[in-house]
């Protein structure tokens, strides 16, 4: 009951700030791992690895691609979610978050047909 109450507070103080809090508010300790690099978003792999000139259109196909590799790793459970702001548009969208090494990441690197040359071209470094 307790725990019910204080949800309900920040709801309601997130209800009267700016909307980037309010965001953060509802997001909680997701978002603060986000911040501090423990749980990234696809994008943020995607901008690490180069591919930052990905149409938005793929980068959402590959967020797809990384959902499906996580359910199935975790029979059926979905990722954490955190509110983001989207790059180009500044809606506010729920997305995915996953730690850095998942290996859900990288089997939807090398699945996902846009993306799959930025593998080929790590293991080309590595050989």
């Amino acid at each position: 009951m307790r725990v019910t109450a204080q949800l309900r507070r920040i709801h309601t103080a997130a209800r009267t700030t700016t909307k980037a809090l309010a965001y953060r508010c509802r997001s909680g300790l997701i978002a603060a791992a986000v911040e501090q690099g423990d749980l990234i978003r696809t994008g943020d792999l995607l901008d690490r690895l180069g591919a930052d000139d990905l149409k938005d259109g793929h980068r959402s196909w590959f967020g797809r691609h990384t959902a499906k590799a996580y359910r199935a790793a975790h029979l059926g459970a979905d990722a954490a979610k955190v509110w983001a702001q989207h790059r180009t548009t500044g809606k506010w969208i729920h997305v995915h978050v996953y730690g850095p090494t998942d290996p859900a990441l990288y089997v939807a690197l090398s699945t996902y047909k846009a993306t799959r040359h930025l593998v080929a071209a790590d293991f080309a470094r590595c050989a």
